[in-house]
């Protein structure tokens, strides 16, 4: 069998995976599989729900494991086994729903397989996530921390959707008002989220390193926002693809193509295999 440098490699999805399009250029499944039949292991990490991110990896023909919310839930593809589901008791939600209602904001939550929002059915950026993530939100009248209260929700994330140009304006709040005491960050240009504190993608990638039994230096991640960050700080190489901004490629030990270019291909051919 021909060789691999590094074992275990792992990548973010959207904007890193696949192009914009949301599509997975036929050089960078070849680049995979090639990988995978040498004895690599290959992981995708996201920021989806789990109902959202299953079907893809299971139409790409992977095998294993995936990182959902951001590794909050971590699950075998196959079975949909979940091992490991941690997340935000019904109190903590409840806090970070008031937090957001004062500063004026709309909400989203994630409990499960379901997503709750206090947007309108016809909001632009709730119709395009619903197309791209493949999961109908539920509507919800009134105050969303008063719907969190009521139901007692456990959540895995919370999220706002906004507009690109004034998504760093409610990330700065936000991080000013609940650092330190929950996860803030971005996964996209128009979506500000909130997660267990410490239940990032770095520790994601150190639980998948631990379950397969490799050296956190045998481990390659790729991702393309600040989400991606923690989990491109933990691995042994550390990779940002070109249409990232440059507070992740300064933190990256390489910085490739972009997505819509084979970023992932390119990673897997430079570094992956020996």
């Amino acid at each position: 069998m021909k060789k691999i440098n590094y074992e275990l490699i792992i990548s973010d999805f959207d904007g890193t995976l696949i192009t914009d399009e949301q599509k997975i250029l036929p050089e960078v499944k070849e680049a995979i599989d090639e990988y995978i039949s040498r004895g690599g292991i290959f992981a995708v990490c996201t920021g989806r729900m789990l109902k959202s991110i299953l079907p893809r990896v299971r139409s790409l023909g992977l095998k294993g494991i995936v990182v959902a919310y951001q590794g909050t839930v971590i699950a075998e593809i196959e079975s949909g086994k979940i091992l490991k589901n941690s997340g935000m008791n019904c109190d903590d939600v409840y806090g970070i729903c008031r937090v957001i209602e004062e500063l004026d904001n709309n909400i989203n939550v994630y409990s499960g397989n379901n997503l709750y929002t206090d947007l309108p059915s016809d909001n632009q950026y709730l119709i395009k996530y619903e197309k791209i993530t493949g999961v109908s939100a539920t509507s919800v009248e009134g105050k969303i921390s008063d719907f969190v209260k009521k139901n007692k929700l456990f959540c895995e994330k919370v999220a706002c959707l906004v507009s690109p140009e004034n998504r760093e304006k409610l990330y700065s709040d936000l991080k000013s008002r609940l650092d330190g005491k929950f996860d803030v960050t971005c996964s996209a240009s128009v979506l500000v989220e909130i997660s267990p504190l410490n239940d990032n993608k770095g520790e994601a990638l150190k639980f998948l390193a631990d379950y397969y039994s490799v050296p956190y230096s045998k481990t390659v991640a790729i991702g393309d926002n600040l989400n991606d960050i923690p989990m491109i700080k933990a691995a042994g190489l550390g990779c940002a693809v070109g249409n990232a901004p440059s507070t992740v490629k300064e933190v990256a030990d390489y910085i490739s193509a972009t997505n819509n270019d084979g970023a992932v291909a390119q990673i897997i051919k430079k570094f992956g295999l020996a």
